[in-house]
């Protein structure tokens, strides 16, 4: 990306913190992750993809979250708790037999966002795992309180994850 393209990004997401990252990446036709990194330096942080499994792992103990996959066709979204999980057979293996279940390509993983930021006029917080094309796996957020603010115990495991997460790399 030219340095000219790169910080019309970064001015644009300071101005639009809450814009959909997919949706602006596909205006500006960039990758999600060039979205996810424009933005201001106090909303996002970034660790190594190589901590996947540990992250999954943690998300696991935190309770009711909404998941969601953004693609071009659909977004799909899943509120529960996430499974605990575990590598096997080139997968990271989700250990459910009922509700979200599956297999998770943990290797594609180039990176672990943890973003914090404006949405529709809420607090938002999520972590993304971006793949190694720059595509965004899936998020995974934290549940929100009967008056839906954040909840305050996701909020702190959020936060110390990506203490862990990102001192890391």
């Amino acid at each position: 990306m030219l340095s000219t393209d790169l910080a019309d990004l970064r001015a644009y997401m300071a101005d639009n913190p809450g814009a959909v990252i997919e949706d602006v990446a596909r205006e500006r036709n960039v990758t999600p992750r060039a979205v996810i990194e424009a933005l201001p330096s106090s909303m996002v942080r970034l660790g190594g993809g190589e901590q996947f499994a540990a992250a999954m792992q943690d998300i696991a103990a935190w309770g009711e979250v909404t998941l969601i996959v953004h693609t071009d066709d659909a977004i799909f979204e899943f509120t529960g708790a996430i499974p605990a999980g575990e590598i096997g057979r080139g997968y990271f293996n989700l250990m459910q037999p009922k509700g979200l279940h599956g297999h998770l390509r943990h290797e594609r993983c180039a990176a672990v966002a943890f973003v914090e930021r404006p949405f529709m006029g809420k607090t938002s917080a999520f972590v993304a795992f971006v793949n190694a094309d720059g595509g965004i796996m899936f998020k995974v957020f934290v549940g929100r309180d009967e008056t839906r603010a954040l909840r305050a115990d996701q909020l702190v495991r959020f936060r110390q994850l990506a203490d862990r997460i990102v001192a890391a790399v």
